[in-house]
């Protein structure tokens, strides 16, 4: 099998990377803004291939790339025109599950496809006719409408697979189309953006064909995710795929996103913004004015606080011209004198160990201890091996409940038992551990000694896990395939003294294995 390791990035996509650490970049404005400027009629999204379908397809923009491909490519051309240098595909919503509400589902490879080689044509032409120009496709991957996290019951008919499925569908369609990169946007619940880049890597490992990431969150009021996370918990859960930026989109407008903004400058990935045109009125529409958001986002261009920006809801091209015009402005002085972007690295490594639960937590060097609550282990407690038998678990959370009040900051959990379903149990705990405020706010250490408890538990774990664990006693193939899994999840890894002749028993020995693990 082919690794994404293996897969070297487009030519055009190192140019988008090589660009984005060195420069400040203008991204596109919104779509459906565009989009509703041309008072399009239910005739127009089914264009000369949808007359007879029974659903109202009016509102499905993505249709729109099959239907009237001349108006999406005149869109794109228009932000070109005003200074964009990176366009979205016209693909936000054109997952199986968004497109299921026009009974569109199976459409899904054609749609991508089609917004794909949409753009790339506009990219092309605009590139032909602006000499010494360049510019950059983006498939936009929006959040779908549906939550992993928030799901009631594990019933509902939303999975990590099912997710994953679509998001694949999505991603190998653009990615065929001859996007630069993939844009996963909007995003209100970490655990949908973890399956879409996991999906993302098998996309490209599919397709043969490696394109850098870009991450964009929205946060509500209390500056969290919809699904409860704060911020920095966010770029820990994420940080695993190494994207070329992580930044926020729509929520706000740009004064109100500014001061997420400047708490991301910590992080080692470039940082992009794309605002709305400020608030909604009552009637849905926003009044920002080009020159009054510019106004707005001129400071944190000037401070260097991002590498893309560009606009969201309520934005259209004159909006990207008066930010373009600051760009163009700020990248002069700063090759004038020689100076490098705040953000320029392209990998996300550090010496910290950075979990999250709701919220983050990190194990740096300097600390010396973690209190790791153990007690809803049922190998460890007798108690709670009753309760979980008895099927008793709202008494089985309160132990948890009490473990994070005593000063736990991890909560250890741990199935592995003969009478038990493992896989089942884990499963329902760990959900119901998600969906508990107090609980659900530290990092979860999935312990389980079966592969397949650990990677059922990980695929319901919004924030960033600790695995417990993984040893080379089945030699380095089985070692490397579960620690690439376990990186792809999101999660950290305790790695235990074992190898193939056994554990570790001399001071010697430990060196040794640990060195090579």
């Amino acid at each position: 099998m082919t690794h994404i390791e293996d897969i070297e990035y487009k030519a055009s996509a190192v140019a988008l990377i090589n660009e984005v650490n060195s420069n400040i970049v203008v991204l596109d404005g919104a779509m459906g803004t565009m989009i509703q400027k041309y008072n399009l009629s239910e005739t127009d999204f089914r264009g000369n291939i949808f007359h007879s379908w029974h659903c109202n397809l009016k509102g499905c923009n993505d249709i729109l790339c099959l239907t009237a491909p001349h108006i999406i490519k005149e869109i794109h051309l228009d932000y070109l025109n005003a200074g964009a240098s990176i366009i979205e595909t016209n693909s936000f919503n054109a997952n199986a599950f968004s497109l299921a509400d026009y009974a569109l589902e199976n459409e899904v490879e054609t749609i991508n496809l089609a917004a794909a080689k949409v753009a790339r044509e506009a990219a092309d032409e605009y590139i032909a006719q602006n000499p010494g120009k360049s510019c950059w496709v983006a498939g936009s991957v929006g959040p779908s409408n549906k939550s992993l996290s928030m799901a009631s019951t594990l019933e509902e008919n939303i999975s990590w697979d099912s997710l994953v499925d679509t998001y694949i569908s999505q991603m190998r369609a653009l990615i065929r189309g001859g996007v630069d990169a993939l844009l996963i946007e909007t995003i209100f619940d970490t655990l949908n953006a973890k399956a879409a880049t996991y999906a993302a890597r098998r996309a490209m490992e599919m397709e043969g064909i490696r394109v850098p990431l870009m991450i964009s969150a929205t946060l509500t009021e209390t500056g969290r995710t919809l699904s409860g996370q704060t911020l920095d918990a966010f770029v820990a859960s994420i940080s695993h795929c190494e994207p070329i930026s992580i930044g926020l989109n729509c929520g706000f407008g740009a004064d109100t996103m500014t001061p997420h903004i400047e708490a991301l400058q910590s992080i080692p990935f470039a940082v992009s913004m794309h605002a709305n045109a400020g608030l909604p009125n009552e009637m849905g529409e926003y009044d920002e004015t080009p020159e009054t958001m510019a106004s707005k986002i001129k400071p944190l261009i000037e401070r260097g606080l991002v590498s893309v920006i560009g606009g969201c809801c309520g934005t259209t091209p004159a909006h990207i011209a008066a930010i373009a015009n600051i760009v163009k402005e700020v990248n002069n002085k700063r090759k004038e004198k020689a100076e490098t972007l705040l953000h320029s690295s392209l990998s996300g490594s550090n010496s910290k160990c950075l979990l999250a639960g709701l919220e983050s937590f990190d194990i740096s060097p300097e600390r010396n201890f973690v209190n790791v609550g153990e007690r809803c282990n049922v190998a460890g407690s007798r108690k709670f091996l009753r309760l979980i038998n008895e099927e008793n678990y709202t008494e089985a959370l309160q132990i948890a409940c009490s473990q994070v009040e005593a000063g736990a900051q991890i909560i250890d959990i741990n199935m592995d038992d003969a009478m038990l379903d493992a896989e089942k149990e884990m499963a329902l705990f760990v959900t119901k551990l998600g969906n508990e405020p107090q609980t659900a706010r530290v990092p979860f250490m999935i312990d389980s000694s079966k592969w397949e408890v650990i990677t059922s538990a990980l695929k319901l774990v919004q924030g960033k896990a600790i695995v417990n664990s993984i040893s080379l006693k089945e030699g380095e193939d089985a070692f490397v395939a579960k620690a690439r899994h376990i990186r792809e999840m999101g999660a950290a890894v305790v790695v235990m003294a074992f190898d193939e002749k056994g554990q570790a028993d001399t001071y010697e020995r430990r060196i040794e294995i640990c060195r090579r693990a």
